[in-house]
């Protein structure tokens, strides 16, 4: 038997642990290649995922904001006021009391009231009214104009009286003119949004009562008001003046005011008197919270007539003349 030597043996052991070294390499390596191909496929994939849904949200945030344009777009259309069409033909009697009024020039009330009777040309008895746009912010309580005036020619028209007061008070002005004065029935009425008057009157000691009717009442522009003398101690006083054509002044939601100051079956004397007592009224109701410029323009019409512009300087000077004009 041939004897095995001990370098054989050695050998033989190396080139064991070299195979089995290069197997493992060799299996560690397809492995890792292995892995490698695994990782680009799912990486290729998830990128074939993320760029079709990157897509998608770029569409889908695309209609988003084509929505919300357009949401918009329909809230301001929405919001916009409608402008009334412009009237591109008139009628023969429109025509001929604009050919009265020269464009662009600014009348003095005196010139203007004589103006009215001739522009005219309504069958009905024509109601003289005055238009005055103030420089104020109707939204700011110190700004707001309210007040009252007495036309030394009267209105043209009947005056409802209601008054709210005691027996005794509420007997006198019934004997003044006043054409309600049942203050319960009165009180009942107001909260049933019945109104069968045209001005209402109370007492100080009424007002408890009264002001609980505020938002029946606010709204009708029938509340009353120490400012334009429907909150007073005297109400049979108060009823004798309204009666013989006491007028409220107040500005509208636009800051404009808007008074009637007589019917054109006046003679033009009388409605100029009572014109210059409203433009003076108004003039001097100036509010503490206005600065500068108080009046921004004034205007003179008829009942379905044009317009007619005044001169606010002209206009105030008349207003405040002591000795009245006469126009002939």
């Amino acid at each position: 038997m041939a004897k095995i030597k001990k370098e054989d043996i050695t050998k033989t052991e190396a080139t064991e642990t070299e195979a089995k070294a290069a197997k493992k390499t060799a299996v560690a390596a397809a492995d890792k290649e292995s892995v490698e191909t695994t990782t680009d496929a799912k990486l290729a994939k998830a990128g074939k995922r993320s760029a079709k849904t990157a897509k998608e949200a770029v569409e889908k945030e695309a209609k988003e904001v084509k929505k919300t344009q357009t949401a918009k777009a329909k809230k301001v259309e929405a919001v916009k006021p409608k402008q009334n069409p412009h009237v591109k033909k008139y009628s023969k009697n429109q025509k001929a009391s604009k050919a009265l009024i020269e464009p662009g020039k600014m009348y003095g009330l005196k010139e203007a009231v004589e103006l009215l009777f001739k522009i005219s040309k309504v069958k009905f008895d024509a109601s003289a009214e005055l238009h005055v746009a103030l420089h104020i912010d109707p939204r700011q309580a110190d700004q707001m104009v309210r007040t009252s005036t007495s036309l030394p020619n009267g209105t043209g028209k009947s005056v409802r009286v209601a008054v709210i007061a005691t027996d005794e008070l509420a007997a006198a002005a019934k004997k003044a003119g006043a054409d309600l004065v049942d203050s319960e029935a009165l009180i009942k009425d107001i909260t049933k949004e019945k109104f069968d008057f045209d001005v209402l009157i109370a007492t100080p000691d009424k007002m408890a009562e009264v002001g609980k009717l505020a938002k029946v009442l606010g709204p009708k522009g029938l509340m009353p008001s120490p400012k334009n003398g429907t909150v007073t101690a005297d109400p049979a006083k108060s009823v004798e003046e309204f009666k013989k054509g006491k007028v409220e002044i107040k500005n509208d939601a636009n800051g404009i005011i808007h008074v009637a100051f007589g019917k054109l079956s006046f003679k033009p004397e009388d409605l100029y008197a009572n014109a210059k007592a409203v433009v003076k009224a108004i003039s001097s109701a100036k509010p503490a919270g206005v600065k500068g410029v108080f009046i921004n323009s004034m205007f003179v019409s008829s009942s379905m007539s044009p317009s007619i512009r005044l001169d606010n300087n002209e206009t105030i000077k008349e207003a405040k003349e002591a000795k009245e004009s006469k126009i002939k």
